[in-house]
């Protein structure tokens, strides 16, 4: 007699279950960050110039300091310009009449962006809105007067000339391959560094002090402590963008702490995308790009267009171009999740 099957008890293979969405997503990302970063490491080996590539991975780490502050905290500073330009003018004069090596004046360059933002964090902290970003502008533009009258800033002629150095002391830094593939690994370490602070609890009170800070209040969090502490992160990682910056270009001006330069570092934080991770860097790479391609062609103009392309991508992407992608595939996440059959 033959036996009948059983269809539970087959002995096929079982149907592979349908991937998640959210991981196919997390995979997705992943895919695209190691992508970027085997085209970082091989730009100078694909004809990419290698000065413009660390200068644009300077911005980029710049517009991540800033949107540390904007983007996840919710804190919105017209004097960021300050931290990058006052560590600029640090690590050049450290570097060039000191005789540091590089990584300490990096390092003292992030340290006295840290300090500065720590003050100028008591004194705005305690201000909401429009306030507190006028109060930081307000204390931006006393530094770029101390940086116009100091002595070891050069005053309007700025510090030129800004040797690289020897890394610890053994590597020298002069050639360009060498200081890109140290920029490099600085704004990978501080990319990493960044996305650790927002992923971890002190990132999920931030996150919550931006969405409903009464809230947060009322939990028995202390809300300034958390926010100062944010500021100063985000000063710091700024000022070591200013430091990496003035090594790589050899000079630092009052460019680098003027009014505009804050301006330009929320321009590429709201065109990239605010509170995504790559949003600010894919936006400095847009600026920085546009200002290197037609700088020449069509001079101060370049502003101009800048600007215009600013306000097609705020009316066209309110999120941002990063910010509209990433908002685009939640919804087909939401869409596979909704259509996946229950079990």
């Amino acid at each position: 007699m033959t036996e009948a099957v059983n269809p539970t008890t087959s002995t096929s293979a079982p149907l592979k279950p349908p991937a998640n969405p959210a991981s196919r997503f997390k995979q997705i990302t992943r895919i695209t960050y190691l992508a970027l970063l085997a085209l970082a490491l091989l730009a100078p080996m694909i004809g990419l110039y290698p000065v413009f590539v660390m200068k644009l991975l300077c911005f980029a780490l710049f517009a991540c300091a800033f949107n540390l502050l904007l983007g996840f905290t919710g804190l919105l500073s017209f004097g960021h310009a300050a931290f990058f330009g006052s560590a600029a003018y640090v690590t050049g004069w450290f570097v060039k009449s000191q005789n540091w090596t590089p990584e300490m004046a990096v390092l003292a360059g992030a340290v006295a962006a840290g300090l500065i933002g720590l003050v100028v964090g008591l004194v705005a902290i305690r201000r909401q809105g429009i306030y507190f970003a006028m109060i930081t502008l307000a204390i931006a533009q006393m530094v770029y007067f101390v940086c116009l009258q100091a002595s070891f800033t050069g005053g309007e002629d700025g510090l030129q000339g800004v040797p690289r150095g020897q890394l610890l002391g053994l590597f020298s830094l002069e050639s360009d391959t060498a200081m890109y593939y140290f920029v490099v690994a600085v704004f990978v370490l501080c990319f990493l560094f960044i996305a650790r602070i927002v992923n971890s609890p002190f990132g999920q009170v931030l996150k919550m002090i931006r969405e409903n800070e009464p809230r947060a209040i009322s939990l028995g969090y202390q809300v300034d402590r958390y926010k100062l502490l944010a500021f100063m992160l985000s000063a710091a990682l700024a000022g070591l963008a200013g430091s990496l910056k003035t090594l790589v270009m050899g000079f630092a001006t009052l460019s680098d702490v003027h009014w505009s330069m804050s301006g330009e570092v929320i321009l590429m934080t709201l065109l990239g995308g605010v509170g995504t991770f790559f949003g600010p860097v894919f936006g400095a790479g847009v600026v920085i790009s546009l200002q290197n391609l037609l700088a020449d062609k069509v001079g101060s103009w370049v502003t101009v267009i800048i600007g215009a392309i600013f306000v097609i991508c705020v009316l066209a992407f309110r999120k941002g171009v990063v910010g509209e992608l990433q908002a685009f595939m939640e919804r087909r996440r939401n869409a596979a999740l909704k259509a996946k059959p229950a079990n």
